[in-house]
């Protein structure tokens, strides 16, 4: 985790940097695009699917907030933290990407900034001169913080599955030495580099958006039905029944918007791609057929990257 926080850190002082130097800029008179609004949305359409797709990218730099979740067993006192790192977190990046994008306007157009494959390093050549490279390097710690705590909670949301009985059973072992869910860790980084395959960012983003809000919209469903027909059950921590509601409508509106307006052959990739996982489950998982083969592989894989069943939870 300290790694973690070193990278937060980084990227936070690159933020503060950029909101800096819009001030200034502002202070000196030059007020770019962010004179004029009206001109950043020229030449573009609206449309509910062009909506739900600005919303994806947008929502995707707001993306963290979920790591917290997969993480709670390693969370100390999550009953009092999560809520608070959540109400602390969320307003703060908030602003603090606002602030951002108005020192993008200030300096650049709109134009400039769709062009450019990174803004910050874009926005630090245009205000730093020669030390636009402190962009470059803010913005490889900032991916670099994000990977990491991508890695380490994506890691654990397999772990637990498989403890739970929903996927092979290797994944629920952690390393006899470091007693880091190794096999976990590395399932998901395989899978990570298969999506990495089409090299597009932004479908990768879209495909993934659409993917995430369809599982979001289930978990929730599942919540409010606690909720309303078991409310008896104890629980941790508790929200009001307005804010899960409110949740899954929106899961509902940006599972629908790509493909209502222009819908799109890939969408219908990715569904099917997510059925899939049902004709594996069923027959090995559920049913357990093949427990020989799937035994020894688990003890070979067992073997080969020195893990054990946990006796608890890590």
């Amino acid at each position: 985790m300290a790694t973690q926080v070193v990278f937060m850190v980084a990227k936070c002082v690159g933020l503060m940097i950029i909101v800096i130097g819009g001030i200034i800029t502002l202070l000196q008179g030059n007020y770019g695009s962010f004179y004029n609004l009206e001109s950043a949305f020229a030449d573009t359409k609206l449309g509910i699917s062009t909506i739900g797709m600005a919303l994806y990218q947008c929502l995707w730099s707001y993306a963290g907030w979920y790591n917290l979740n997969n993480v709670t067993e390693e969370v100390k006192r999550p009953e009092v933290n999560l809520p608070r790192a959540l109400m602390i977190a969320i307003p703060m990046v908030t602003i603090l990407y606002l602030l951002v994008n108005v020192s993008y306007l200030v300096v650049m157009t709109p134009a400039e900034m769709i062009s450019s494959s990174a803004v910050a390093v874009t926005w630090g050549n245009k205000v730093l001169g020669g030390w636009g490279w402190v962009m470059s390097v803010a913005a490889a710690f900032s991916a670099f913080g994000s990977l990491n705590g991508s890695f380490f909670s994506g890691g654990r949301v397999c772990y637990v599955a498989a403890r739970e009985g929903h996927m092979p059973d290797i994944l629920a072992m952690a390393h006899m030495r470091r007693l880091t869910p190794s096999p976990a860790l590395i399932f998901n980084t395989l899978i990570a580099l298969i999506v990495l395959i089409p090299g597009d960012f932004q479908a990768i983003v879209n495909f993934f958006s659409f993917t995430g809000w369809f599982f979001y919209g289930v978990t929730v469903s599942g919540l409010l039905y606690l909720k309303i027909k078991k409310p008896e059950i104890p629980r941790t921590i508790t929200v009001p029944i307005i804010i899960p509601i409110l949740v899954l409508l929106a899961a509902v509106f940006l599972v629908l918007a790509p493909i209502i307006d222009d819908p799109q052959i890939e969408y219908l990739y990715v569904t099917l791609f997510m059925l899939s996982g049902i004709v594996i489950y069923i027959p090995f998982i559920h049913f357990k057929l093949f427990p020989g083969l799937l035994n020894k592989l688990t003890v070979f894989l067992q073997l080969f990257l020195e893990v054990a069943p946990t006796a608890k939870n890590l």
